[in-house]
């Protein structure tokens, strides 16, 4: 098992940032993919950024140079740095971390960002 807590949403003005953490605990081996996603009210969870163990990254179009996903493994640590918030980024942000071995996947409780135009 693995449980992932979320931190560092909160509300912000239309053009600020906010940085998002999620720390990971329990059985975690080296070969795995963390990610955040997120979901807005009435609206499929959708892929936001993922990045691998090997730190190799992969961004929704939407997000594209507004957004950074990095990652301190020591740590177990993914973290989403958002830059020039619009009030289309709001949404609850997930957590997520697949182990690439078992394929078993892990998701946080959710962190809402809420962006004001």
């Amino acid at each position: 098992q693995v449980q992932l807590v979320e931190s560092g949403g909160g509300l912000v003005q239309a053009g600020g940032s906010l940085r998002l953490s999620c720390a990971a605990s329990g059985r975690i081996f080296s070969n795995n993919v963390m990610g955040w996603y997120r979901q807005a009210p009435g609206k499929r969870r959708e892929l936001v950024a993922i990045i691998t163990s090997g730190g190799s990254t992969n961004y929704a179009d939407s997000v594209k140079g507004r957004f950074t996903i990095s990652r301190d493994n020591a740590k177990n640590t993914v973290y989403l740095q958002m830059s020039s918030l619009k009030p289309e980024d709001t949404a609850v942000y997930y957590c997520k971390h697949q182990d690439m071995g078992t394929m078993m996947s892990y998701w946080g409780q959710g962190t809402q960002v809420t962006v004001s135009s």
